[in-house]
């Protein structure tokens, strides 16, 4: 979650100079002339509690530079707390050219929308539909509103569909969340501490807030995509980068929602596909929003899933996620730090726990390995990490880190998952942890698709530390696991 300026930066610094294999989807290469010019006009949007947002509004504009004549679909386009209206709406101007009318608004407590900022809360969420409804409903519009953005955009995006405005007709969310408290403050029960540069710079109140709600309650319910699945019904377009952190999140929606989620999942950083390696282009988005606001014969995508097989294995396309070819293959943790097949046997290893936070300290932890890979090994799904392990403090953190390593010796990540230990059972309440007695703690690993070539080997580390994706909050103490075992799904 970050700037827009900054992000672009960012894109620009990541891309790669080496062409991607293009697309060959005609989904993807979908284009149509720009017609129109573009007139600006600032604007107060109001809401039902008297409130307003600010709002820019981009009309498609005559050759006078005045508003067309006629009636155009709407999109709200990346409604966030960014304040850079002018940047977004020129990144919309595309939308407004061919025929869309698109409004680029602060959240209420952002920018000149009066107020106190609270991301994603109920009330945000209301201002949200009342800005649809209030677009859908102007005498220049046809009445069908889309909602486009990446990162806080792609939330807000996904949190107006479960809220049902009656003229929201399609989304696109970019890098967008199922769960606030899982995807991005509370991994696996423990605070990020990636998070916190983001909650100072755009949201200060939210550092004494959010601390207030450790396990999973109303207050996360409220701000949750997750607990309203069968409220996501609107025709949703996911654009989620196979790098990204939000990438469990998009993949978890298209798993809930499969009749109406299409995924499209690259090789991508936080961010916009555009100027990363491999960018999709602009074609899609047009192409989603012509089919289901402005009633075009556009195409939909060739398969419900468009993945890139990471690092550089290319583009596939697949009915389902995982594809029906995939199947899961166990790998277990053995004392002797090998990772192979089979149901392992029970060891000890351990590791005491480093409590002094922050990167360039000694790394505790354990690792495994497999042999050098005959074959390829394609990761195509989600990773369930199972460790048997008990402390010496009255909890502790794991974190799983799935790696592969080149035969020169140089290890890449490939993914992660973490779970604090008294929640084991869940996030909603906090079970105990007796020091000496190992529990089976079961870790979600975020999903990928990767090819490990031959000669590669896979390896799994086992810690309590995994700074800055997590806080280095464990308790000192030593950990021992007694047995492990990880289930890849592999296509």
């Amino acid at each position: 979650m970050k700037s827009f300026a900054l992000a672009l930066a960012q894109v620009a610094a990541l891309a790669t100079p080496a062409a991607a294999e293009p697309l060959a989807d005609r989904f993807f290469a979908y284009d149509r002339p720009a017609t129109y010019g573009v007139h600006v006009e600032r604007t107060r949007v109001p809401l039902r509690d008297g409130s307003h947002l600010a709002c820019d509004l981009h009309r498609p504009a005559d050759a006078a530079g005045r508003p067309a004549p006629g009636r155009f679909p709407a999109i709200v386009y990346d409604f966030n707390a960014y304040d850079q209206l002018e940047a977004f709406g020129a990144a919309a101007r595309s939308y407004v050219t061919r025929g869309y009318v698109a409004a680029v608004c602060n959240v209420r407590g952002s920018g000149a929308s009066p107020g106190r900022l609270d991301p994603f809360s109920a009330q945000e969420q209301r201002d949200n539909y009342d800005l649809v409804e209030w677009l859908g409903t102007r005498p220049w519009t046809n009445g069908c509103v889309g909602q486009v953005g990446v990162s806080y955009g792609g939330h807000t995006a996904l949190l107006a569909a479960v809220n049902k405005p009656p003229h929201l007709a399609a989304i696109i969310p970019v890098d967008g969340i199922s769960d606030w408290y899982e995807n991005t403050i509370y991994r696996g029960g423990i605070y990020s501490a990636r998070i916190r540069d983001w909650q100072r710079a755009t949201a200060p109140d939210t550092l004494v807030t959010y601390p207030q709600h450790p396990l999973y309650d109303d207050f996360w319910r409220e701000r949750s995509v997750k607990d309203r699945w069968a409220d996501l019904d609107v025709p949703t377009l996911e654009i989620a980068g196979w790098y990204d952190r939000y990438r469990d999140g998009m993949v978890a929606n298209y798993q809930a929602r499969k009749r109406n989620v299409w995924l499209v999942a690259g090789p991508w950083q936080h961010g916009m596909p555009a100027g990363q390696y491999a960018d999709i282009g602009t074609g899609g988005f047009l192409a989603w929003f012509d089919r289901w606001l402005g009633g075009r014969p556009a195409p939909l995508p060739a398969k419900k899933i468009t993945s890139f097989e990471l690092p550089s294995g290319g583009w596939r396309q697949y009915d389902d996620w995982p594809a029906a070819a995939a199947h899961p293959r166990r790998f277990a943790l053995a004392g002797d730090g090998t990772l192979a097949a089979g149901p392992g046997t029970p060891f000890a290893g351990s590791f005491e726990v480093n409590t002094e936070p922050g990167p360039g300290r000694p790394d505790q932890r354990l690792a495994f390995t497999t042999g050098p890979l005959r074959h390829d090994l394609v990761l195509a799904g989600g990773i369930e990490a199972r460790i048997r392990a008990a402390f010496t403090a009255t909890d502790g953190n794991l974190a799983v880190i799935v790696s592969d390593v080149a035969p020169d010796g140089t290890a890449t990540r490939i993914t992660q998952g973490w779970l604090k230990a008294s929640h084991r059972h869940g996030h909603e309440r906090r079970a105990a942890v007796v020091p000496g007695v190992a529990y089976d703690l079961p870790i979600h690993v975020w999903p990928t698709h990767y090819r490990l070539g031959a000669g590669h080997r896979l390896q799994v580390t086992v810690s309590s530390d995994d700074y800055p994706e997590i806080d280095s909050d464990a308790p000192a103490g030593r950990v021992t696991v007694t047995r492990g075992s990880v289930e890849f799904t592999t296509g």
